[in-house]
């Protein structure tokens, strides 16, 4: 069977992401996907392991949410170091689907440092 220029192109993007998605694995997450033969297989395999049903979507919100109400500064932190933590409760709940204005945000900041 005679390949197509585009089908060739479509192959080597196909080859291409599935090489990303791989080095993106570990040995137990490449167990699940090994007999996938497309990248849009292995995405479709991925997508509900690495999501999870409804019920974990909305138990990682509550976490999530739980973390960014009482994040504070902590003693000896830096102002970098809390920045980043913080970012990181801010992050993961914009994954999860919940955002907030940026005069909510530096709200929250302003409440999580110390008072001295």
């Amino acid at each position: 069977m005679e390949y197509t220029p585009e089908d060739k192109k479509k192959a080597n993007l196909d080859n291409v992401a599935k090489d990303i998605l791989y080095k993106t694995m570990d040995k137990n997450m490449f167990s699940k996907i090994k007999t996938c033969t497309t990248a849009k297989e292995i995405w479709e395999k991925l997508t509900p392991i690495c999501e999870g049903n409804d019920e974990t979507k909305e138990n990682k919100l509550t976490v999530a949410q739980q973390n960014y109400e009482s994040i504070k500064m902590r003693e000896g932190e830096t102002m970098e170091e809390f920045d980043e933590r913080f970012s990181v409760v801010v992050i993961e709940l914009t994954s999860l689907g919940k955002e907030y204005s940026n005069r909510e945000l530096a709200l929250k900041v302003m409440r999580a440092l110390p008072r001295e």
